[in-house]
């Protein structure tokens, strides 16, 4: 890893059938800055419409609420002055093939707010 990227905070997802989560730590002392969900307030009504129309549903988040939860990563670590994180891209790209396709809009909404993301490009599903 080079000395700019090791400078920079890191981009963390912890993924489940239940739940996205992305955790953003500083650089220094692996303290997390931010962190968005899919488990937040704005999510529940849709989650619980899943759950009555699909009892046996396994999997609570879609791409578009992965995307919803980008967003509002992007919008705390711009309102915290952070315009660039780096991911681990081997965590990244050892994902199984369905949640890295599930997780593409999350980093294109990432980026589309304004947050660099060091790597994204090789991130992105065919």
């Amino acid at each position: 890893m080079d000395r700019h990227r090791a400078s920079r905070h890191l981009l963390r997802l912890v993924v489940s059938c239940r739940k996205l989560s992305a955790e953003v730590s500083s650089p220094h002392s692996q303290t997390i800055v931010a962190m968005a969900t899919s488990t937040e307030p704005e999510f529940a009504l849709k989650q619980r419409a899943l759950l009555a129309r699909n009892p046996s549903s396994k999997v609570l988040w879609t791409p578009r609420s992965a995307a919803r939860v980008g967003e509002i990563l992007a919008n705390r670590l711009l309102g915290l002055g952070i315009e660039g994180v780096s991911v681990d891209l081997d965590v990244e790209l050892a994902r199984p093939p369905h949640w890295r396709r599930s997780l593409s809009p999350f980093f294109e909404s990432v980026q589309r707010s304004g947050v660099r993301i060091d790597g994204a490009e090789k991130l992105r599903s065919d």
